[in-house]
C-alpha cells in the first residue's frame, strides 16, 4: 500500500470490488483480506497521513437502512435525500436505486467522499456528494435524513443524535441504522425492523450482527 495525493486513485488502488451480504444488489469499493488496506493499522495509516478507513468497509448499520430502502422503497420515491456520514454511501445508493429525487452523500473525509463517487459510478446513480459538516443545517434541502453507524463515540453520537432529532421536530423523516453501537440512545426513537448481518470478527466482536432501523421520532407535540 503506497500514498497517493489523489484520494480517487487510492480507492481504486486499494479496494476491491465486492457485495456487501445484506445488499448484494449494491456493488462497492472495499478493503477485503486481498488487499492491503484490511490489514493496515491506524498508526501505518497516520504515517501515510491518511485517516482510518471507515468508509472501506460496509458495517451492519448501513447495510440494513439500505436493505430497508430497497425493499420500502415507497419511503424515498420521488423525496430529496440526504445520507449524512455515508462512509461507503450505501444507502445514499439505495435510496437512489429506491427512486429519490435528490440525494446527497455527506462526508468530512476526502477519501470517504472519493469512495461515494466511485461506488456511485459501480451503480449507474446520481448522488451529490459534500464534504460540509451538516451538523445543526435546518435541512431544509431534504424530506429524508439516512445516519448509519453514527453512534461509536459519545461526543459524536450525542451532538448528531440532538440534530437528528430537530430534523424529525422539523418534519423530515429520519432513520438510523444501528447494531447496537455503545452510545445509541435509549430513548426518542421507534425501532422499525432489524436484519442478521454477516460480519467479520476482524471488524467486529461476533461474525453476525443485529442490525436495527430506527425511526427518530418527532416530539414536538
Amino acid at each position: 500500500m503506497k500514498p497517493l495525493a489523489d484520494p480517487l486513485e487510492f480507492v481504486r488502488e486499494n479496494t476491491a470490488v465486492e457485495r456487501p451480504p445484506l445488499v448484494p444488489e449494491i456493488a462497492l469499493h472495499l478493503a477485503s483480506e486481498v488487499v492491503p488496506l484490511w490489514q493496515a493499522t491506524e498508526e501505518k495509516l497516520s504515517e501515510l497521513g491518511l485517516p482510518p478507513p471507515y468508509w472501506a468497509f460496509a458495517w451492519a448499520g448501513g447495510q440494513g437502512l439500505a436493505r430497508y430502502l430497497l425493499d420500502h422503497p415507497e419511503l424515498v420515491a420521488g423525496r430529496r435525500v440526504l445520507d449524512f456520514a455515508s462512509g461507503s454511501g450505501i444507502a445514499a445508493i439505495a435510496a437512489a436505486k429506491a427512486g429519490a429525487s435528490q440525494v446527497t452523500a455527506s462526508e468530512i473525509d476526502a477519501f470517504a467522499l472519493a469512495a461515494c463517487r466511485l461506488n456511485a459510478d459501480l451503480n449507474a446513480v446520481a448522488l451529490t456528494v459534500t464534504g460540509d459538516d451538516l451538523v445543526g443545517d435546518p435541512g431544509t434541502a431534504w424530506d429524508v435524513v439516512l445516519a448509519g453507524d453514527v453512534c461509536y463515540e459519545r461526543p459524536m453520537a450525542q451532538a448528531v443524535f440532538a440534530w437528528l432529532s430537530t430534523m424529525a421536530r422539523g418534519g423530515k423523516t429520519v432513520l438510523l441504522g444501528d447494531p447496537g453501537r455503545s452510545y445509541l440512545p435509549r430513548e426518542g426513537m421507534e425501532r422499525v425492523t432489524a436484519y442478521s448481518v454477516k460480519t467479520s470478527r476482524d471488524l467486529e466482536d461476533s461474525d453476525l450482527r443485529n442490525a436495527v432501523v430506527w425511526r427518530v421520532l418527532d416530539h414536538s407535540n
